[in-house]
């Protein structure tokens, strides 16, 4: 069979986030934090579930590192539980909470894994949102503070940090849409969170080298493959706005390119600025936001095929959404689209000229579950992954500096707003027994690690 090769340092790994995965939410002196608040709002999470136990990964990390271990695995991505940092009702440092990240980086280093540490995956300690959350200047200055103590901490053996996960998720969906905690609808409030989540990312990038001197940081953003859905001016127009609500929003100010005009002024139109505009961006604000970073981290799932939501009725028949047929979708209601991948990985390296860049989060939500024997056929996954290495691949040919592929995720777990009833994992977890069981996709994973190559056929 046709093989294809990746660049021989190529690192392919896993990743989970805190709050989805350790449980032990009231052990070792962890505090409160939004999500432990927001999963308890009536009808919040789907099937009412919370992360109060989820994969239990607190009390098996040891179990889990071996299973990365047998699966070949050269890097594993995680998060820090912000909340295991502060001690019970004050702002001290945690020393049981920064033991568990201790002990977990040297088993992981002891098995040849590269740990790369994210610092914050959404679970901000509940206290500071009682003070304002992101909406505050001052949270960004905590997150500063408390990206100073876990680098400290953990600066001599991690080499490879990531300030923030997806703050499109932190600002837009908690803080305007509402479907992820702190679960608010107000888009001023989201606006002002977007711009202190990437100041406390530029603010944090210079004390973790510091601290971890010959680290390499960067930041992990959700972005999409937008394309109009016809060539129509109402749909390009409707395309540009997504792209930049979406994706250009964060992209530009990292890149020292300011926030877009256009959006800004779509905004102020809207009404969605804060009664003083951009008030909140004080002088050398964009400087900080652009402080030159080592990687960007690209989460992709699917594209975003756009239609203007304006034109009249008598043009819609003109208008062809082209998406994938109702067999290609994942059971989150994604739709299977590996080109958009490479397409958006071309487009990053052409316009923003990251010096590298890693796939730092790209998997499928199937329900196969253990047949009679145990064994889990999760095909659809399987496949999903492979066109994703394909177009990670033809991305690499293309010139595009990928130098790593995180697949997520490592195993089930709490996803967020859907709870239980979605499972992303390349292992199956039985939540009532905490049994873990590698599905076929886990072990195609571990061949295709082994070899550096992926078949075509």
């Amino acid at each position: 069979m046709p093989e294809l090769s990746f660049p021989p340092r190529f690192l392919w790994g896993s990743a989970t986030s805190s709050y989805q995965i350790e449980g032990a939410t009231r052990e070792d002196g962890r505090v409160e934090s939004i999500w432990d608040r927001f999963c308890r709002v009536p009808g919040a999470v789907e099937d009412g579930s919370t992360g109060d136990v989820a994969c239990d990964h607190y009390h098996r990390w040891r179990e889990d590192v071996a299973l990365m271990k047998d699966l070949g695995l050269h890097a594993y991505r995680f998060s820090v539980a912000w909340p295991r940092i502060l001690s019970e009702g004050g702002w001290r440092v945690n020393h049981a909470g920064l033991d568990l990240y201790s002990r977990l980086v040297d088993e992981l280093l002891r098995n040849d894994i590269e740990p790369f540490v994210t610092l914050y995956h959404w679970d901000l300690p509940q206290v500071l949102q009682d003070q304002g959350g992101w909406v505050s200047r001052a949270t960004g200055e905590a997150c500063a503070e408390y990206a100073d103590v876990v680098s400290h901490h953990l600066g001599d053996r991690v080499k490879n940090w990531i300030t923030h996960n997806e703050p499109w998720c932190t600002s837009i969906l908690g803080y305007q849409i509402g479907r992820h905690a702190p679960g608010l609808r107000d888009w001023p409030a989201a606006l002002a969170s977007a711009h202190h989540v990437l100041l406390s990312h530029g603010w944090a990038v210079p004390v973790i080298r510091t601290n971890s001197p010959g680290s390499e940081v960067g930041i992990a953003l959700n972005l999409k493959h937008v394309e109009p859905a016809s060539p129509s001016g109402a749909d390009s127009e409707a395309c540009r706005h997504f792209d930049g609500y979406f994706n250009r929003w964060f992209l530009d100010p990292l890149h020292g390119r300011d926030y877009p005009a256009d959006m800004v002024a779509d905004y102020a139109v809207a009404g969605h600025l804060p009664s003083g505009g951009m008030s909140f961006v004080r002088p050398g604000d964009l400087e900080t936001i652009a402080v030159a970073t080592d990687f960007l981290g690209v989460n992709y799932y699917d594209r975003a095929v756009v239609r203007s939501q304006d034109v009249p009725e008598d043009q819609n028949e003109a208008r062809t959404v082209v998406v994938a047929p109702e067999s290609e979708w994942t059971n989150m209601g994604w739709e299977v689209y590996p080109d958009g991948l490479c397409q958006l990985l071309e487009r990053l390296h052409r316009e923003y000229r990251p010096p590298k860049l890693y796939i730092t989060e790209n998997g499928a939500s199937y329900d196969d579950g253990p047949d009679g024997d145990g064994i889990i056929d999760d095909e659809r996954r399987q496949r999903y992954l492979r066109d994703h290495f394909v177009a990670a691949h033809r991305a690499i040919s293309a010139g595009v500096p990928l130098s790593g592929f995180f697949v997520w995720s490592l195993m089930d777990n709490f996803e967020w707003d859907r709870g239980y009833t979605q499972r992303f994992g390349i292992v199956w977890v039985d939540y009532d027994t905490q049994k873990r069981i590698p599905k076929r996709s886990a072990r195609w994973y571990q061949s295709v690690v082994a070899r550096g190559s992926i078949s075509t056929d």
